[in-house]
């Protein structure tokens, strides 16, 4: 079989020092950490500041194989990590190469919540993810670029983000897993989403029990939303498991165990399998 080091293959593609997706986005060269992974830095229009995206590849890539790509979305700004850090435990976890997928974990400059702040023009988190993370790693990387390939794995205010990603964009993402969510939160405020949010009004449009009833009659076949157990949301995961059933919404459901809020309770291992169905 055909392989080559993942990082000799980045380098293939990198052909000049960085990489300029449009004149207002700038991403440099990836350059390794100390713990192997591959770290671009990002400016962005849409970003208030220079933010980083961060590439877990397979230990060996094989030549001409294109990888699912799991997004691991932060529930922190910047490089912040009271809460852990979840490529960290993708990879203590071995699970880059147990489940043969890319991971990729970006960062923000502001409290992430995944919403285009409506005056804003810094605060665009769905549009930076949209319009340029997305975009650098399918050119970039060996990834799957249709939908069913672009995975979104997040807890807490990200597992929020992670099911209004793919509920807004259904054929950009294929699967969205969440744990220990407040999926059902019903206005910006809580959390330190008001200032991410803006407006009641474009809250709306993120809502995530909203866009389930909107999208109910496209969601009734296949399991593409995983709701994993708890630590502080349990009532909002049990309310949210009642609503999808209520419109007929395929979806995995794991009521429990009660872990610790955090990316390294414990969790993450079944999220991602469930995932990558594996």
């Amino acid at each position: 079989m055909n392989r080559v080091n993942g990082v000799g293959l980045l380098l293939s593609v990198l052909v000049a020092p960085s990489v300029r997706a449009d004149e207002n986005v700038t991403i440099s060269e990836a350059k390794k950490d100390d713990g192997g992974v591959l770290v671009h830095e990002v400016r962005s229009l849409y970003q208030a500041k220079t933010t980083q995206l961060r590439v877990l590849l397979p230990g060996e890539v094989e030549k001409g194989k294109t990888y699912p790509v799991v997004y691991l979305l932060p529930v922190e700004a910047g490089t912040e990590s009271r809460y852990g850090d979840g490529l960290k435990e993708i990879q203590k976890l071995d699970l880059h190469n147990k489940l043969s997928a890319v991971f990729v974990a970006p960062t923000f400059s502001h409290l992430p919540w995944y919403a285009d702040h409506p005056t804003k023009p810094e605060v665009r988190q769905e549009s930076y993810l949209l319009k340029v993370v997305v975009p650098f790693v399918d050119k970039t990387y060996p990834v799957r670029t249709k939908a069913d390939g672009r995975l979104l794995l997040g807890f807490s205010k990200s597992g929020w983000g992670a099911w209004s990603l793919l509920l807004r964009n259904p054929d950009v993402f294929g699967r969205a897993a969440a744990w220990d969510a407040p999926l059902m939160m019903d206005r910006p405020g809580k959390y330190g989403s008001g200032d991410i949010f803006g407006t009641p009004d474009n809250f709306e449009g993120y809502r995530v029990s909203k866009l389930l009833e909107t999208n109910a009659d496209k969601l009734q076949n296949e399991k593409r939303l995983v709701l994993l157990g708890y630590g502080n949301f349990r009532a909002e995961h049990v309310q949210a498991h009642a609503l999808m059933n209520k419109l007929k919404i395929a979806h995995e459901y794991r009521d429990g165990p009660d872990r610790k809020h955090d990316w390294h309770s414990g969790w993450v291992k079944e999220a991602a399998e469930l995932l990558l169905g594996k």
